[in-house]
């Protein structure tokens, strides 16, 4: 991934991934050079990371200078950047963004305002000042997860059905670069995960089925990119399904980030949700 002590970038926003990124860079002696997104990143990667900087504006300036003058050449994204944030009414008051970043946003030429879109152009802005992105699971390829069920109990009958369903409509939205996760009960789509989130969404099919238990399936987009966007799951997921009903998480085995692995199952055990990675449903023989 890099060489000895040459220092890789981060750009850190939410949830555990940044950190556990963080922890393996440390634990394998590469310097990270940190730029947290303030309001989303962990504080504890002050910590972590031998320089670290808060990213309080949308500032590319910022990230070309801060890497630069660190002597990185490679850098990565990790975590969750709440993406309706950019729709919201005053969002430039807010995030206050430099010329650079204004010149993207409005002048950059893109098909649509997908996440996809916009995280290449975003690569493609810091390429030509020696900063070429790369995959965080390059560093730490063992958190995706392992294909497998994952807790005691399994899914029914009736839920691998629910899988098999979700699967197939799951990949089309993550072709379409809507989302990555649909919420299915009984063979009929409960809820699509958009701008919002999976966790939001899973507690949107918890209201709209009155708490009724629920089958949860998150895939990768077809070709997906694993410098970005990576699915990931983790204990909030499983707290999410909980609060709404949901009795089964399938997610696409190799291809899906489990963070916190051992805490994520023992919860979902706890639960009684059947946590289950696949590489194709089609192998539960449904």
């Amino acid at each position: 991934m890099t060489t000895a002590r040459e220092p890789v970038g981060l750009l850190a926003c939410a949830g555990r991934f940044p950190v556990a990124f963080a922890e393996k860079a440390r634990a394998c002696g590469v310097p990270v050079v940190c730029l947290g997104v303030a309001g989303l990143a962990d504080p504890t990667l002050k910590d972590l990371c031998p320089e670290f900087r808060w990213m309080r504006r949308a500032s590319l300036g910022q990230i070309i200078r801060t890497f630069r003058r660190a002597g990185v050449r490679r850098w990565t994204m990790a975590g969750k950047f709440h993406k309706h944030l950019l729709f919201r009414p005053w969002r430039l008051v807010q995030f206050l963004p430099d010329w650079r970043m204004l010149r993207f946003w409005f002048l950059r030429r893109r098909p649509a305002n997908n996440d996809d879109s916009i995280l290449l152009g975003l690569i493609a802005e810091l390429r030509p000042h020696g900063l070429e992105c790369m995959s965080a699971l390059d560093l730490c390829p063992e958190l995706l997860v392992n294909e497998g069920v994952l807790t005691r109990r399994r899914p029914t009958p009736a839920e691998e059905r629910d899988i098999l369903y979700g699967w197939h409509l799951a990949r089309e939205m993550g072709r379409l670069d809507i989302g990555q996760s649909v919420m299915v009960r009984q063979r009929a789509v409960i809820a699509v995960e958009a701008i919002e989130g999976t966790d939001r969404a899973i507690r949107r099919a918890g209201e709209l089925c009155g708490g009724g238990s629920f089958v949860v399936v998150k895939v990768a987009k077809p070709g997906q990119d694993m410098r970005f966007d990576v699915p990931t799951v983790g204990p909030q997921t499983v707290e999410s399904m909980r609060a709404a009903g949901g009795r089964v998480l399938a997610v696409e085995a190799g291809k899906t980030i489990l963070v916190d692995e051992a805490e994520t199952v023992a919860l979902a055990d706890r639960y009684g949700i059947a946590v289950v990675a696949r590489t194709d449903p089609s192998s539960s023989g449904q």
